[in-house]
């Protein structure tokens, strides 16, 4: 584990080279994709280590990491910063590596709030509208306001077990310590009806911003919830109902407003919560097929929604809006691009063979099997998320151009291959999906 945090460090000097800092990164996702071992843990070394849910982790925030800067051409071009730039991204990804590769529970908490930083640093420093700083403070203190249990019930941990390690841990567990342990990463995913930071942050953030929220940064709560579980789940049995009905009911309210959006960030992260409103369901039915649904679909989602993102940048760069009342008729001059928005669509509703189809297979699996009555509540759900989906996809291929438009590129070769870089692991992992299920 340290010769990858070691290579990370010598990646410093290079920072102010734009392309060169990207081929770094291809490199050392390579490297870490051969170093996969099928050990339960591997590199166990100074409380860090990997299982393949720390993994998959890891390699999807370095490989999204070398997509953002690939999608952020027009810092590069417009001189904007650049250093800056590639300094908080290579911090960002350095925090996220810690965090998904640490077994101690503070050590997790600490990496936790630390990746807040680069993102509230990427919008205030980035984002587009003066409302970025209302952004920002909305991200911050609903994250800060749900860790500071977290924090106590943490010391408590300590003071009562005298190990913070998760698989060490063997807890007494009461409704207040239950609520302080999973509070913190119920917001981060977010939660229905504690999402409000999240579109706000997606609709002012640049698009390497979009990409790592929806990308890596929701999934930590993912991954936090999976990791308390090993100790709290026996007592969590009695409170799970609560939460399966909560965010179900959250998701299909969520899913119906994204057909009253008309801001094309503000439906694609309305559609993220929708998803992850499922994610959490699933962890919380507490079965083999709600587990391993989850780690498909967040690995999934995280591909997908970046992928739209940066479909919606590619858009913004040419008419200099997010409106769905000014962004039509694409299809008739970015023939290609809209070949790409379709694939990502339809990946979005999960169209096989892409990761998105077998997460939710297996996430309906443990949610009809937990509760047949679930039924009602995942047929609204995938039925307005298909029309949501449609609705984004025709109203901005179709129509008639906007006439303000008086010089236009079709795309370009950096374009092309970054929606390359997020379709075939999107669509061409679901080949090797066995690796997945070795986690539990």
């Amino acid at each position: 584990m340290m010769k990858y945090l070691f290579f990370l460090l010598f990646l410093i000097p290079i920072l102010s080279n734009w392309w060169l800092f990207i081929v770094s990164l291809f490199i050392l996702s390579f490297l870490f994709l051969f170093y996969f071992s099928n050990n339960f843990f591997c590199g166990l070394s100074y409380s860090f280590g990997m299982d393949i849910l720390s993994y998959c982790m890891v390699f999807l925030s370095i490989w999204l990491t070398i997509l953002m800067l690939l999608a952020s051409g027009q810092i590069k071009f417009n001189n904007s910063n650049i250093c800056e730039f590639i300094f908080i991204l290579y911090f960002m990804l350095f925090f996220l590596i810690f965090t998904f590769s640490s077994f101690n529970l503070l050590l997790l908490y600490i990496f936790f709030e630390s990746s807040m930083v680069p993102i509230l640093f990427l919008i205030f420093g980035w984002g587009y509208q003066p409302e970025r700083l209302v952004a920002g403070f909305y991200l911050l203190f609903y994250t800060l306001f749900a860790s500071l249990p977290l924090l106590l019930c943490i010391f408590y941990l300590y003071y009562s077990c005298n190990t913070l390690f998760y698989f060490l841990i063997f807890v007494d567990c009461n409704f207040y310590l239950y609520i302080g342990l999973i509070l913190a990463f119920l917001v981060k995913m977010p939660l229905a009806f504690f999402h409000f930071w999240l579109p706000k942050a997606h609709v002012e953030a640049p698009v390497s911003g979009s990409m790592i929220l929806a990308g890596v940064l929701l999934k930590l709560g993912g991954y936090g919830l999976c990791r308390v579980f090993y100790f709290i789940w026996v007592y969590s049995l009695n409170f799970s109902w609560f939460w399966v009905i909560f965010s179900l009911f959250g998701g299909m309210l969520l899913s119906i407003l994204c057909l009253c959006q008309v801001d094309i960030k503000s439906l694609i992260a309305y559609s993220s919560v929708v998803h992850m409103s499922l994610v959490i369901s699933g962890i919380m039915t507490l079965s083999f097929y709600g587990f391993f649904g989850s780690l498909v679909l967040m690995l999934g989602h995280g591909l997908c929604s970046s992928g739209l993102f940066a479909l919606a940048n590619i858009i913004y760069e040419r008419s200099f809006s997010r409106s769905l009342f000014i962004n039509k008729g694409y299809i008739t001059i970015m023939p290609l691009i809209s070949m790409f928005w379709f694939l990502f669509i339809i990946n979005n509703i999960a169209s096989p063979v892409s990761l998105n189809l077998l997460g939710e297979c297996l996430l309906l699996n443990s949610l009809i099997g937990w509760d047949y009555l679930n039924m009602i509540f995942l047929f609204i759900i995938s039925f307005f998320g298909c029309c949501y989906s449609i609705y984004l996809y025709s109203i901005i291929q179709h129509g008639s151009l906007y006439s303000g438009l008086k010089s236009f590129s079709s795309g370009n070769f950096r374009e092309f291959l970054l929606m390359l870089y997020h379709f075939i692991p999107l669509n061409l992992l679901f080949i090797k999906i066995d690796i997945f299920m070795l986690w539990l």
